[in-house]
């Protein structure tokens, strides 16, 4: 173990943010204080053990369990410290509040609001209201002060299990509702000193000169505000792997960083005199970090650009040491400063595939073997492309297959041709579409951008041609409805350990890999998808597809349902419209056959009263029963019961016949945002109610 360990000591650093997020993680799954109390305690008697053993193999365990124990406590403390009251119920108010940030969704036609309500102790201290554009005064920016009438609800939990959480979400950004506006907003005052919001300003003007989906792809490359772009072409990005060219991330913080440098190394490199007596690559280090700064701050702060800039940075205080730059050093001192400010970023998809597709692609490179066979040499011009061109194609192979296991886990389908797409988008993007749009900007300046907007828009189409057109090729998206989080956690391990260790042993890692993948491809998916107000009900028939119980769901229950359930929303059908079941305006019965026995399944599909005669029948012929209104007690199916009670207190339900198993949104975990403090009229405040 020692020698082993001495061999790997360079690699032993590498470990400690993941000690760390193993913390947090722990937190995450555990199910309430108790639980969290003796995992900390192991963590620390970890600690303690290897503070006894001697050698670097004991410092490992010292310092290992010593993050994990840190990294639970830090992610508690958080959680607790961010604490906000969440609105009780639902409900209509007319309400003053100043505005605290302003989201522009051009192409959805609205705006979206965050407002601290004013002298209001019957509603939380934050909302997120979406108004329609058209509503909206002119001029409202973040501290203006406006009157509303909005329809208001508590954050929402997952609709049916492994759904976006927004609750969790909302809890630690400390929004304690979320809805509506239902009239007109009124500027009640607009303070004189009020900052213009250059982000905004600048989204503004890149949309007015490029309307459309080009304009909200440009302006998400200039200031991270996807909100113009069409779901649509948005959806297209994202099946064509190329979603991570809108989140502002590296590629566009090292684009920004390292054209700066280059712009003023030239320019100060036509002084004879500067390039004499004055180091300029340092100087063009410090310009491409106040770049890499300003830029972060202009494209709202997020954590992957966040992420970014501290990498950028630490890049540039390399190369101005003279020390190697771009290792995997780098990217764990990068993903342990964004885990010490927000350890819940962890738990969300940004974080994990914007460091995982870093994290792969610098230990690709950074293999002897990789480094041999695409490393500069004297070669002609056609060998030297094609070397190039298979570096990056199989970079991007690696990053596709990286980041597949946390696609699938979090949004239920992955990507397959982005690898292939990327050849040619990232080019594109890096050195076509960014410069061309800062020089249209900069000639806005002196009224002579018109020509490069034109071009700029034309590069746009072509990357949304690539996109619409990868993105509409057969088996283009891999779909998995279920994956078992001991799956993912199995695979996240192996591929860690395949990665960073350097000997041998790492090969060790393809076992919990494979065992993961074969997990998770094993896991059935659901049958049966229930709604938590048992309003939507998704049905897998004979042939595999999905059948929804109402054809008025809207596109955003479609969508949730048709990803967990394995189907593209748009192959969702209705149950009145098959053969294989029996519908009225008010009940709808169908039988499947799974795990070799034919099951009934029977649901309401109206908020009008069956018979009570005829409902009891239904019911005790039933194998499963689902309504959004309570039941009769008579009503009594011969094995499952989805009723207004039982919803109240499960909250969404997946269900698997072959086995007859049963998933719920709701378990016995006790985080913060699961029984949160809660205002409600008359100006009181008492603890959630959980049910």
């Amino acid at each position: 173990m020692e020698r082993w360990l001495e061999a790997e000591r360079g690699q032993l650093p590498l470990w400690l943010p993941i000690a760390f997020g193993a913390g947090i993680s722990g937190w995450f799954l555990l199910d309430g204080p108790r639980q969290w109390v003796g995992f900390v305690a192991v963590a620390l008697a970890v600690a303690g053990g290897g503070a006894v053993i001697p050698g670097r193999s004991g410092r490992a365990l010292f310092m290992g369990g010593l993050l994990v124990a840190v990294g639970c406590g830090a992610i508690w403390w958080r959680a607790e410290h961010l604490a906000a009251p969440v609105l009780a119920r639902p409900q209509v108010a007319q309400f003053d509040a100043t505005v605290l940030r302003v989201e522009s969704r051009p192409a959805r036609g609205l705006v979206r609001l965050v407002l601290a309500p004013v002298r209001r102790a019957d509603l939380p201290p934050r909302l997120r209201v979406n108004v329609d554009a058209v509503v909206v005064p002119p001029g409202l920016g973040p501290g203006a002060l406006i009157s509303l009438r909005a329809r208001l609800v508590p954050p929402p939990g997952p609709s049916v299990p492994g759904a976006y959480d927004f609750r969790r979400v909302a809890w630690f950004d400390g929004i304690g509702a979320t809805g509506k506006a239902l009239d007109p907003v009124t500027l009640r005052h607009l303070p004189s000193d009020a900052a213009q919001d250059l982000r905004a300003l600048l989204s503004a003007h890149i949309e007015a000169r490029m309307p459309g989906s080009a304009g909200g792809i440009a302006s998400a490359l200039a200031t991270g505000d996807e909100g113009a772009i069409s779901e649509d072409d948005s959806e297209a990005m994202r099946r064509a792997g190329l979603a991570h060219l809108l989140s502002v991330s590296g590629l566009h913080v090292t684009a920004v960083t390292g054209a700066t440098m280059l712009l003023v190394l030239r320019l100060l490199a036509l002084s004879p005199w500067l390039a004499l007596h004055v180091r300029l690559p340092l100087v063009a280090a410090g310009a491409g970090a106040l770049a890499a700064i300003g830029y972060t701050w202009l494209t709202g702060g997020q954590v992957p650009t966040i992420r970014s800039c501290v990498a950028a940075l630490l890049v540039l205080v390399a190369l101005s040491l003279g020390r190697e730059a771009l290792t995997l050093r780098l990217v764990a001192a990068g993903a342990m400063v964004v885990l010490l400010l927000w350890p819940e970023s962890l738990a969300g998809p940004s974080f994990q595939l914007s460091f995982t597709a870093v994290a792969a692609i610098i230990a690709l490179h950074e293999s002897p073997r990789m480094r041999r066979w695409f490393e500069a040499r004297e070669e002609g011009l056609a060998r030297r492309i094609a070397r190039e061109a298979g570096s990056l194609l199989l970079t991007g192979i690696l990053v596709e297959m990286a980041l597949m296991p946390i696609g699938l886990f979090h949004f239920h389908k992955g990507g397959v041709y982005g690898a292939v797409a990327n050849i040619v988008a990232i080019p594109l993007t890096t050195f076509v579409v960014m410069p061309l749009e800062a020089i249209a900007l900069l000639g806005d300046l002196i009224g002579a951008g018109t020509p490069f907007w034109w071009l700029t828009d034309k590069a746009m189409a072509l990357l949304l041609w690539i996109a619409h057109a990868v993105a509409s090729a057969p088996g283009s998206v891999a779909a998995l409805p279920v994956m078992p989080a001991g799956a993912f956690a199995s695979m996240v391990l192996g591929g860690l350990w395949l990665g960073l260790w350097r000997t041998p042993v790492r090969i060790a890692g393809l076992v919990p890999l494979c065992i993961g993948g074969l997990w998770a491809l094993a896991t059935p998916a659901p049958d049966l998808l229930v709604t938590g107000d048992g309003r939507h009900v998704a049905l897998r028939m004979a042939d595999g597809s999905l059948a929804l119980l109402r054809d008025r769901a809207g596109d955003f229950t479609r969508q949730v349902l048709g990803e967990n359930g394995g189907v593209e929303a748009d192959a969702l059908t209705v149950l009145a419209d098959r053969s294989d079941a029996r519908c009225s305006l008010d009940l709808c019965v169908a039988e499947v056959v799974q795990g070799g026995r034919r099951w009934r399944i029977a649901a309401t599909r109206s908020v009008y009263p069956v018979a009570w005669r005829e409902l009891v029948a239904v019911c005790a012929s039933s194998d499963i029963v689902v309504s959004e209104r309570r039941l009769p007690r008579a009503c009594e199916p011969r094995w499952l019961r989805l009723d207004r009670g039982v919803l109240d207190s499960t909250g969404g339900v997946a269900v698997t016949l072959k086995g007859a198993t049963v998933r719920t949104v709701r378990t016995t975990a006790h985080q913060p945002w699961l029984d949160p403090p809660t205002v409600q009229p008359p100006f009181s405040a008492a603890k959630g109610n959980r049910r």
